[in-house]
């Protein structure tokens, strides 16, 4: 049963700062450049807190999470936040146009508490492998900080019962358009009877994680490291209850702020979202030769030489319709693009291990054929990025091997909505970047703090 709450979020207060000036795409979307830039916004931007700049003498004590929570702490004693006065939910519009298209298109959400559950209880799905390093670094600001900055990503299918409810009165109360002019607006909900709505129609609804892997199990990792210190607590607790072992044991048990993160719902069946491809660039290979790719990849695919100075809309246009009876990928070398289709080697020792589901996916076919067959390329390779880098855009993957930066470039159709949906709720998973759902949420709109 997915446990949904309404809850009194932390907001910038606009009469204190500029949003767009404050707030950031997700920390893992940041890179060095946006880092700069966002350091430079203001001194209150959240980039501070959720990905703060490392400094020469940083040790065990002084360190970026240190001066997160010292960042955050301060901020809030000076008034920059302001605290809504009851529980509220929050609906979430995003109005956006495609990557290089003009039609625009929205997606509406709604911001609010989810109870964090272990996967076996068959309430959260993840359909993406997870690192170790990164669920390191998300666990050290959560403990440093007790406050959850960022949305985890959720999808629920529904027939558009909870989407009409979605459609508040008048202005938002959060407005702020992005660096890629997405324009986020956010309205809060307080009525109970409209909560009671939306809370009671999500109870029976299975949730598929979206975006947020890595800071969905960070919550369950902090969850469960409360739990183990209230329960030591509580044995050393005098059994009899009292004001005074109350305000020593506050909230535990399954009211807990930790037992809660906060999560942005979205309707899986909603004509607002939107999965982009996430190209692979291979770089970095001293003997790879783009005869030696086609004639590995014929053991696996119908492989078609096409025209080598295609351009990136016509290499998306030509993915799109070879995609559409089933497995297109295109290599893009610096002097041969191959189109490769038609797969031949589904069931064989390449997929060892993976369900006829998981072998049907583009991303699959690619990385085991591809990327570790073929290139030879390991899996910890793959992992930890050291020959591969992850590109959204089709020009900007072709521009790296043609200006002689990569070997190849495999350009891909995007994963469909449903295949993620099977994937997740088979309990399967896909290779790492195998999504890329856009918009991306901003961080920074509804902040939750654990204390």
């Amino acid at each position: 049963m997915a446990n949904i709450a309404p809850f009194r979020a932390l907001r910038y207060d606009p009469q204190r700062v500029s949003l767009s000036q404050v707030v950031t795409q997700p920390y893992d979307k940041i890179s060095p450049d946006m880092q700069r830039k966002y350091y430079a916004a203001s001194p209150y931007n959240l980039v501070r807190v959720i990905l703060g700049q490392t400094h020469p003498g940083d040790n065990s004590q002084q360190n970026v999470y240190a001066r997160a929570a010292a960042s955050f702490h301060d901020w809030r004693r000076q008034g920059i936040f302001l605290q809504d006065a009851e529980p509220s939910l929050y609906v979430y519009s995003q109005r956006f146009s495609m990557p290089n298209a003009k039609v625009e298109a929205e997606r509406r959400a709604f911001i609010a508490l989810g109870r964090v559950e272990d996967y076996p209880a068959g309430v959260v799905f993840r359909h993406e492998q997870t690192l170790a390093k990164p669920k390191a670094d998300r666990l050290d600001l959560l403990r440093a900080t007790r406050a959850h900055f960022g949305q985890i990503f959720m999808l629920y299918s529904d027939n558009g019962e909870i989407e009409a409810l979605l459609s508040p009165d008048g202005l938002p109360i959060i407005e702020v358009t992005d660096e890629y002019g997405v324009l986020h607006r956010a309205w809060k909900v307080s009525d109970s009877g409209v909560i009671n709505l939306i809370t009671g129609n999500m109870r029976d609804k299975k949730l598929i994680i979206a975006d947020g892997h890595h800071r969905y199990e960070t919550a369950l990792n902090y969850r469960n490291e409360r739990r183990s210190t209230a329960a030591a607590a509580a044995t050393g607790a005098p059994r009899e209850s009292s004001a005074e072992t109350s305000l020593l044991r506050p909230n535990h048990g399954e009211d807990a702020p930790y037992e809660m993160a906060m999560m942005t719902f979205v309707n899986m069946n909603s004509r607002g979202l939107v999965i982009l491809p996430t190209h692979r660039v291979v770089h970095g290979l001293a003997a790879f030769s783009a005869e030696s790719l086609a004639a590995g990849a014929r053991a696996y695919f119908t492989v078609d030489e096409i025209d080598a100075s295609i351009d990136a809309p016509r290499a998306i246009t030509t993915l799109r319709e070879a995609g559409a009876s089933g497995t297109a990928l295109l290599a893009v070398t610096a002097s041969r693009v191959y189109l490769m289709h038609s797969p031949k080697a589904l069931g064989s020792q390449a997929f060892a291990g993976l369900s006829s589901r998981q072998q049907a996916l583009d991303v699959v076919q690619l990385h085991k054929c591809l990327l570790q067959t073929v290139l030879k390329l390991s899996e910890e390779s793959i992992r930890d990025q050291k020959n591969i880098t992850y590109v959204r855009e089709a020009a900007e993957a072709m521009a790296q091997v043609r200006g002689g930066n990569a070997n190849v470039a495999f350009l891909m159709n995007p994963a469909g909505v449903e295949q993620v949906r099977e994937i997740a709720l088979s309990g399967e998973v896909m290779p790492q970047k195998s999504t890329d759902f856009y918009p991306k949420l901003l961080s920074g709109l509804t902040i939750y703090a654990l204390e």
